[in-house]
């Protein structure tokens, strides 16, 4: 675990907590799901050969999705969890709903996602749909073009709190 210290203007000192795995996965990107529910992975997205990742079904904005993590991604959640401030029994309750909605995978020879048929049609993935990649720092998420499309708008909505002035 990494911390960052800040000091305000008026000499106060934060002290925050740091991901160690950056902002890899940046952009969103169309694609297209094949037959066998693969999908292709942006080349600088692609972990070492034979690495795992985790497929989580979750939800965003009430929508379905696939979100995709690294091994390192998903022991940070596990890390957030087991340093929260819950019980015992609500940690171990949290760990255990992680465990069962994640799915290890490895990309194959030639960079495919196999997104398991069931947990694409709960995302709203059909074969051979149109599927957009959307990278969220630290893992990237696999949506249906019609979800990620309404995903976008909500987020670029012009009524979205922007206090840092960013967008």
């Amino acid at each position: 675990m990494y911390f960052g210290v800040s000091k305000d203007t008026d000499a106060t000192v934060s002290i925050f907590e740091v991901s160690i795995i950056g902002q890899r996965y940046k952009g969103f990107h169309p694609y297209k799901m094949d037959p066998k529910f693969r999908v292709s992975v942006p080349t600088n997205w692609r972990p070492a050969n034979g690495a795992t990742l985790f497929l989580l079904f979750s939800k965003e904005h009430e929508m379905p999705v696939v979100k995709v993590l690294s091994e390192e991604a998903y022991n940070e959640k596990v890390e957030l969890i087991k340093g929260s401030d819950l019980t015992p029994a609500d940690k171990n309750k949290k760990l255990g709903k992680l465990a069962m909605l994640c799915r290890e995978v490895t990309l194959n020879d030639q960079g495919k996602l196999l997104v398991p048929k069931d947990l694409s049609e709960k995302a709203n993935i059909s074969s051979e749909s149109e599927v957009v990649l959307a990278g969220r720092g630290i893992h990237f998420e696999v949506w249906s073009k019609s979800n990620f499309d309404r995903v976008l708008e909500i987020e670029t909505a012009d009524e979205e709190d922007d206090d840092l002035g960013i967008f």
